[in-house]
């Protein structure tokens, strides 16, 4: 299987279980591989064959965009569950960063894989 990535994708939204984070638009850092099998798209040379990641990164930000969820456990669900759905990717590695969410450390957050990975 190959693997298909988006790294460092910064999106503004509403996320947290606190009054203020109610109010407060926080970006949310999400790095992802989609397994996907790019053989027909490298013969080709045509996009028809090929997982469009702009597509992919379009959906994913309007949809985080316009989300208000508690969790980023909830969040990080629907994004894997888009891709999967949405784009027919049979694997998914998540990782979502929400930076500066606790004192003291840079980063906190989830990686989530949903799906099989084939070799």
């Amino acid at each position: 299987m190959d693997i298909i990535f988006l790294g460092g994708l910064e999106i503004k939204t509403i996320i947290g279980i606190y009054d203020w984070e109610r109010e407060t638009k926080q970006t949310v850092v999400l790095d992802i591989e989609m397994g996907f099998d790019i053989g027909k798209a490298a013969e080709t040379d045509d996009i028809q064959y090929a997982l469009d990641y702009k597509k992919v990164s379009k959906r994913i930000i309007s949809f985080v965009e316009e989300s208000q969820f508690y969790l980023v456990e909830k969040l990080s669900s629907e994004i894997v569950k888009i891709i999967q759905n949405e784009f027919n990717v049979p694997w998914v590695k998540l990782t979502l960063n929400k930076k500066g969410a606790i004192s003291g450390a840079s980063d906190v957050g989830i990686t989530m894989e949903r799906g099989e990975r084939k070799p």
